[in-house]
């Protein structure tokens, strides 16, 4: 299908407020869309702007400003104004039909004709009844602004067209719009058919006549298929007819052709009363040649109807075992395409159906349960199950019906040779290669993870067929554990180590993790942002630290610019907790702890996974573990060389871009999950993707109790909503930023200590004003006119994180800053990675502010630069669920009214506040006093900055000399 630029999603977004109407064309591909407001709105978005002529109430008419599309760059807004519940009715109309021709063509319903001035085109058929049945119900429930384009704007009274007709003319331009190749020999040496522009063929006008005729018949066919060698014509078997195959006397079979009214799905009959002329009021005159045309089309799907389209009367065809074979396979599904379906004895037994029941060996009990093993949560006997050395049993059940089958019955229909069988007191019809392949599968064992894949589906694919599974004994016990991530007891209280109260979703979610983990099956805790990964992940640390079996340190790998936000959130919730950073020249494993936190970059862990590896490590957690989506890449595979007791993955966007990323992260945390990234796209991703519902159900019964993911906006998770959450994220320095920060350290204190009075407080201003510049970005100090903007600023590489995760999630964010120059910066660079953004500032005049506000609140623009002197008040921007404050302004009442832009009345969404600081540096030490409340904290608390340059010459160096966080 055609996609629209990226660029353009929020602007088709609001075209699916407006009205939409279909504009037919010959040929149909050139149809078009128009979008159009009742009430004669003027608006922008993609298309070409023209002027409408719609029919209003009383049969009037009036011109409306509308945008026309044509229908394949249509297709994605209309699919999205079906779901949306925003949508107007007639986009959503629309959006249902566009649905149907989708489904229509999936199915390979397409037939290539001329049009009426003899141009190619394809269309939507044939159509069953079943699918006419559709097209009318869907015609019925077309809304007048669908259909409000008159048909001659001039004439009185004004007509409307067709409903009916207009859907299928609509159904046609899709049809007509999607395959572009060649349609039969008289494309060759041409590109009719193929090109998307129309080629006049009027020496093909019988051919389309032919193709059209049978395109538009009145009758459909059917093949009743008849063992007249079965007692009656109900195809019952004879009592006393003795088991085993029916021999070369056996029964025979025929297939019968019967024809079907288009018109009135309940008039059937036989082609022969047809024929014999009793059915011609019925069926109409041109009955026999719309079922010879159909009949045509059959034959060349399924060669065997041949012989009738020579007979005088196309009555019947006597069938041989190998025909019969083939419309139990796929030969009925090629006659099915064309229209003509099978209809078999219904006393005749024919469903073969295949189960398989998986379990431990039945001479091997489950493990005892030792106490303190970590073993089993449960209680249940079940062992750790990624150690667990026994394979376990697959054993088959076939059964015909609700009859089971034993091995002999198997080797009776496999040695048969023949369809027609003598099975337990009935005829069994069936295809002889089904029955041998069941005969041949033999009980088999298969590994634990793929066992727990199976029977958390339910099912599994032998040989490309979908097999029912059923668990049993301790894997039947541990799939109803698993069935409801959240939904078992609580197992484990919180550690008492740990200095914070858990909520009761996060206690919930410890609860998870422990399970998961002491069953060695790890999984992804994929909680939006705000919720409580971090702490939620200390606290799995703690409480393991108390279980011998899988105490031990764990190794966290995270972006660099989270590492200091790690570090934080350890010490300030599990004091005491022994935690170091793997990073930089001097990074060592050197006398590790066995409940020691490692935090280390998914650089540096790509560049020494040897070394990590060596460690013997009670758990690895992968934090945003979106970095390792990609299974190819060099980071995603030394990570899975680090082993660990368990594994932990935590991002807010399990999935981004499609499925396989998803696969990535679980088959890191359980690896074999998923089976081999190629089976998963083919069995799983290709299917879901395709709108596979089924599939899609499949899918989430196996990750399900993998994936535990929590929204903000989910009942039960934060009942006091909307909570106001603030974090600061602590962010290293880059080897410029620390070089800068030191020389201007280094020279000011110099020229301060040598002034006095007014001059030595405007010094102590500059000298705080450049560290913050330089905390900021380099950039920003240097006054650089053409700056390079990337990997310079260690808050820019957080900032660019944060807003990854928030986008992704379709939130918003206001992003504050006090300095324009900075906001110009940032504006740069997030237009250089194509994120949308707009900047109020001091300058902006008042009616462009209020512009603002309305498109972000409209939410056009996902992200907001202001700058906090400016729009620090008397702004609602309620749409933020984050809220970013780049640099700080240390005074942390005028941090809270720009806050409360967004946390104020008529908030419904919970908000993150994130506040970014420099580690090491002035920053870090004001934000630790602000948090401490000490004499010198609450001078700042009143006057801000300018109670810093009251400070003594050794006071001053204190709060302003780096100590370390530089990479």
């Amino acid at each position: 299908m055609h996609r629209l630029p990226a660029a353009t999603l929020s602007e088709t977004s609001r075209l699916t407020h407006c009205s939409a109407v279909f504009l037919p064309s010959d040929p149909p591909r050139a149809g078009r869309i128009a979008f159009w407001h009742p009430d004669g709105e003027r608006f922008e978005g993609p298309g070409t702007p023209t002027e409408l002529t719609v029919a209003g109430p009383g049969g009037r008419t009036y011109a409306v400003p509308a945008r026309v599309m044509p229908v394949r760059d249509a297709l994605p807004v209309l699919i999205r104004a079906r779901v949306s519940p925003e949508a107007s009715v007639a986009a959503a109309f629309w959006g249902a039909a566009t649905v149907l021709a989708l489904q229509l063509a999936a199915r390979g319903l397409l037939l290539p004709g001329l049009t009426a001035s003899d141009h190619d085109a394809w269309r939507a058929g044939p159509l069953t009844a079943e699918d006419l049945d559709l097209v009318r119900t869907l015609a019925a429930s077309m809304p007048p602004t669908a259909h409000a384009v008159p048909l001659d704007a001039g004439a009185a009274p004004v007509l409307l067209p067709e409903p009916e007709r207009l859907l299928r003319d609509f159904l046609d331009a899709v049809a007509d719009g999607l395959p572009r190749t060649p349609a039969s020999p008289l494309a060759a040496g041409s590109d009719a058919f193929a090109a998307d522009e129309p080629r006049r063929l009027p020496q093909a006008r019988a051919w389309a006549q032919d193709v059209a005729a049978g395109h538009d018949a009145g009758v459909r066919l059917s093949l009743r298929v008849e063992v007249p060698g079965l007692t009656g014509l109900t195809g019952i078997a004879d009592p006393a007819a003795p088991e085993g195959p029916a021999g070369p006397a056996g029964p025979s079979f025929r297939a019968v052709l019967q024809l079907h009214s288009v018109s009135d799905p309940a008039l059937v009959a036989d082609a022969a009363a047809v024929w014999a002329g009793g059915h011609d009021a019925a069926f109409g005159p041109r009955a026999r040649m719309d079922a010879l045309l159909a009949l045509r089309r059959a034959a060349r799907a399924w060669a065997p109807l041949t012989p009738l389209l020579s007979a005088a009367v196309p009555d019947a065809i006597e069938l041989a075992d190998e025909d019969v074979t083939e419309l139990l396979g796929d030969a009925s599904q090629a006659l099915a395409a064309t229209g003509v379906h099978i209809h078999w004895p219904r006393e005749l037994a024919r469903t073969l159906t295949a189960r398989a029941v998986i379990g431990p060996p039945e001479d091997i009990g489950p493990p005892e349960r030792t106490e303190g093993s970590g073993t089993d949560p449960m209680g249940s006997g079940m062992p750790s199950f990624l150690s667990a050395d026994a394979l376990l049993t697959f054993n088959w059940s076939f059964a015909l019906g609700d009859q089971r089958l034993t091995r002999a019955d198997l080797d009776r229909l496999a040695e048969a040779g023949r369809p027609l069988v003598r099975l337990l007191d009935q005829w069994v019809l069936i295809d002889p290669a089904e029955a041998r392949l069941a005969r041949e599968r033999q009980d088999h064992k298969v590994s634990p993870v793929d066992a727990l894949g199976a029977v958390l589906t339910g099912s599994t694919e032998v040989g490309g067929r979908r097999i029912e599974v059923q668990a049993s004994g301790w894997l039947e016990r541990l799939r109803e554990q698993l069935s409801e991530p959240e939904g078992g007891r609580q197992e484990i209280a919180q550690p008492t180590a740990l200095a914070a109260t858990l909520r009761d979703y996060q206690l919930r979610g410890l609860n998870w993790l422990h399970r998961m983990t002491s069953l060695g099956l790890g999984g992804c805790l994929a909680d939006d942002m705000g919720l409580g990964k971090t702490i939620t992940l200390i606290a799995l640390h703690l409480h393991r630290q108390t279980d011998s079996s899988a105490a031990g340190p764990t190794l966290v790998v995270c972006p660099t610019s989270l590492m200091g936000n790690w570090q934080r959130e350890i010490e300030k919730f599990a004091p005491g907790t022994p935690v170091r950073r793997f990073h930089g020249t001097a990074r060592s494993l050197q006398s590790l702890a066995d409940g020691e936190f490692v935090l280390t970059t998914y650089g540096t862990m790509r560049l020494d996974a040897a070394k990590l590896a060596g460690v013997d490590w009670g758990l690895v957690v992968a934090d945003e573990a979106q970095h390792v989506k990609n299974p190819y890449a060099t980071t995603a595979k030394q990570l899975r060389t680090i082993g660990a007791k368990a594994r932990v993955a935590l991002t807010g966007t399990p999935v981004e871009n499609n499925l396989s990323e998803l696969w990535a992260i679980l088959d890191w945390t359980t690896p074999g999950l998923l089976g081999r990234l190629g089976t998963f796209r083919t069995r799983h991703a290709q299917a879901v993707e395709g709108g596979d519902t089924a599939a899609a159900e499949r899918l989430a019964s196996l990750v399900r109790p993998f994936l535990l993911r929590r929204r903000k906006s989910d009942p039960g998770i934060a009942p006091e909503l909307p909570p106001k959450t603030e974090t600061d994220r602590a962010v290293s320095l880059t080897a410029e930023q620390a070089g800068l920060y030191e020389a201007v350290v280094r020279e000011t204190l110099a020229a301060i200590s040598a002034s006095g009075g007014m001059e030595r407080r405007g010094l102590v201003v500059k000298l705080l004003t450049a560290l913050k510049q330089i905390c900021n970005h380099p950039a920003q100090y240097l006054k650089e006119e053409r700056p390079r903007i990337a990997d310079r600023s260690g808050k820019l590489e957080l900032l660019d994180e944060l807003l990854d995760t928030i986008l992704a999630e379709g939130a918003s964010v206001l992003v504050f800053t006090q300095y324009v120059q900075m906001a110009r910066l940032l504006e740069r660079h997030l237009a250089a990675r194509g994120v949308r953004t707009q900047f109020l500032h001091g300058g902006t005049p008042v009616a462009e502010r209020e512009a603002m506000v309305h498109r972000f609140q409209e939410g056009d623009v996902p992200v907001f630069l202001l700058s906090l002197k400016a729009a620090g008040t008397g702004l609602n921007l309620t749409r933020a669920g984050h809220v970013v404050h780049y640099d700080r302004w240390w005074n942390p009442a005028v941090e809270a009214q720009a806050t409360d832009r967004a946390y104020r009345i008529g908030q419904t969404q919970p908000v993150q506040v994130h506040r970014l600081i420099a580690e090491g540096t002035i920053e870090d030490r004001v934000a630790a006093m602000l948090e401490r409340k000490q004499e010198l904290a609450d001078s700042v608390l009143g006057s801000g900055e300018a109670a810093l340059t009251e400070l003594t010459d050794a006071e001053l160096a204190d709060l302003v000399e780096l100590r370390g966080g530089a990479r």
